[in-house]
Formats: C-alpha cells, sequence, structure tokens
C-alpha cells in the first residue's frame, strides 16, 4: 500500500464545521410569496422586494457581517467598505430570486455567457459521465441553460442528507413540477447511486468548499492565509476513474451570468499507487481555482461562516 505523501493533511476538528450550526434564515412561506410575486410581476419588480430584503440581512445579521468582511479584506486586498459588503449579500440574494426563473425555464431572461463547454460535451458524447465540482459561489442552478443546449445533460446533485431535504423543499416552493435528482451523501448505498448515474452517463455534482468539520481535509493557502477544503469528492472520482469538471457561475450583474468550465483533474488512468498524490494535486487546483474568481468577482462568495477556522 502506497504510503501518504507529507502534503497530504489528513486532519480533522472534534466539533462540527460552523457552517452547519447556523441557523438558516427565510422561510418556505417567504419563497413562495417571492414567487409569486416574481412570476406575476416580473423579474424588474420581483428585485425592488430583492433590495429591502438584501438591506434587512445587512443590518440584522452582524456574525454574517462579520465573517464577510474578513473575507472581502483578502479578497479585494483592501478594506471593505459598507457598499462592498451589501454587494456581497446583493448577488446572494439575487442567485436566489433568479433560482425562480431558472427552475420555470425562463432563461429568455438572461445573458449566459458559456466558456469551456467543451469539456463537457466530451464525457457526454461518449456516455462516461463525469464530476462537475462547483463552490458556495455564484449560481449552480445557471447549468440548466447548458443542460438546454446539451441535450441529454443530466446533472444529479450530491448533497448531505439534511441539506437535500432543504433543496427538495425549496424547489418544491418553486416549481412543484421540477425534479431534483438528488444523491443523499451519508448512506451506505450513496457510492452505488453515484456509480449508477455515471454508468448512465450522467454527471454528479458536488460542492467541494465546506467540510463537515470531522472529516479528512487538505491544508492549503487560499486567498493567502491556510483553509482546509475537504478531498472525499475528490477520492470518490479517483476511485470511480472519472475525470472531474471545475464549474462555476458567476452573477455579473443586471441580467447577465457567466459560466466556466475548467479542467480539474482526471482520474481515468490514475493507478492506485499514484492516487493519494494526484488527489493533492486536485485540491490545490481546485483552491487555486476558486481563489482565482474571488479576485476576479468577489461579490460571489457566499460563505458567510469563519471560513479560515483554525
Amino acid at each position: 500500500m502506497a504510503s501518504k505523501p507529507e502534503h497530504i493533511a489528513d486532519s480533522r476538528l472534534d466539533a462540527p464545521a460552523e457552517w452547519l450550526t447556523q441557523t438558516e434564515r427565510g422561510s418556505v412561506i417567504l419563497l413562495r410569496v417571492m414567487t409569486f410575486i416574481s412570476l406575476r410581476l416580473g423579474r424588474p419588480v420581483g428585485r425592488l422586494f430583492l433590495y429591502l430584503i438584501a438591506l434587512y440581512f445587512f443590518a440584522f445579521a452582524p456574525t454574517a457581517r462579520r465573517h464577510s468582511r474578513t473575507y472581502l479584506r483578502r479578497a479585494l486586498g483592501r478594506e471593505p467598505a459598507a457598499r462592498d459588503r451589501f454587494l456581497q449579500i446583493l448577488s446572494f440574494a439575487t442567485t436566489i430570486h433568479d433560482r425562480i426563473y431558472l427552475i420555470n425555464g425562463r432563461f429568455d431572461l438572461f445573458e449566459i455567457c458559456v466558456e469551456g463547454e467543451s469539456l463537457v460535451r466530451g464525457p457526454l458524447e461518449s456516455g462516461s459521465g463525469a464530476f462537475l465540482m462547483g463552490a458556495h459561489m455564484g449560481s449552480f442552478e445557471v447549468l440548466r441553460a447548458i443542460g438546454r443546449r446539451q441535450p441529454g445533460l443530466t446533472v444529479a446533485m450530491a448533497m448531505y442528507e439534511d441539506n437535500a431535504r432543504k433543496v427538495n423543499s425549496m424547489l418544491a416552493a418553486i416549481n412543484p413540477r421540477s425534479a431534483a435528482e438528488i444523491i443523499p451523501l451519508g448512506r451506505v448505498d450513496a457510492m452505488l447511486q453515484i456509480r449508477e448515474y455515471l454508468q448512465r452517463g450522467a454527471f454528479v455534482g458536488m460542492l467541494g468548499d465546506r467540510t463537515l468539520g470531522d472529516e479528512p481535509a487538505q491544508s492549503v493557502s487560499f486567498l493567502g492565509h491556510p483553509a482546509r477544503f475537504p478531498a472525499g469528492a475528490l477520492r470518490a472520482a479517483a476511485m470511480l476513474r472519472r475525470p472531474v469538471i471545475f464549474m462555476i457561475g458567476l452573477y455579473r450583474g443586471g441580467n447577465r451570468y457567466r459560466v466556466v468550465f475548467a479542467p480539474l483533474a482526471d482520474f481515468t488512468n490514475v493507478e492506485p499507487p499514484q492516487r493519494e498524490e494526484t488527489i493533492a494535486a486536485a485540491v490545490a487546483r481546485y483552491a487555486a481555482l476558486l481563489e482565482q474568481y474571488c479576485r476576479s468577482d468577489p461579490y460571489n462568495w457566499f460563505n458567510f461562516y469563519d471560513f479560515w477556522r483554525s
């Protein structure tokens, strides 16, 4: 058995990750009201309410505001002004609001620029499937627009069971007919479900920027400070010998989105002795790509907790 390279930190924390202990604000009822207003009166009217909601969270979420300031200071390279912090919250609220239209197929409302789409086309045409690695940054929902341009593209999101229930509740509130393909992680058959989707030529989407606090993680430099990134999703891709594509959907203001696909790792021909080293390199590349877009589009980062918790 190959020994684990020294630069892979198999670090664990006894306490759960901070984001797991935070109570989510908002409610399904509020989402239903916003859906009704937005679909009946249009996106411009819906955005008027959005500004009020963003102002409320800006004024009455001091913990999130404190962590937002820490992140923006590192991403911007200067002390963030109140405008910077408000724009981050507004971007977050906008991507949630725009889900209403994307889930209901209203792609005509948006200008969506796509880069690197050929990376998706290859595994789709071969029927081999692949992993899509995103983050809590921008909008993963704009992938629906790519699905419209790529017939046969199926994406199943792999997420932890509590999050899966929240996502299903959200989708039901926005559009009861919106079928969510979700693989609940934490179950004994999760890996089998992932394998089945891949064998059918589907893509498996994961968000790779949050740890649970008690799992193996790799410490890498992120925005100039060490941060822990989970390696579990990449380890699954290595075991199943599939390519991993970095995906991010950046909100650019107004009705504009920029979707980027970039190569992250290809485990197709990686043998077990090289697996851990290749996983470590992929985690480092993921963090580097994430940092690149945090600097170019800083208001798209939606981790409102102590991300650099030691």
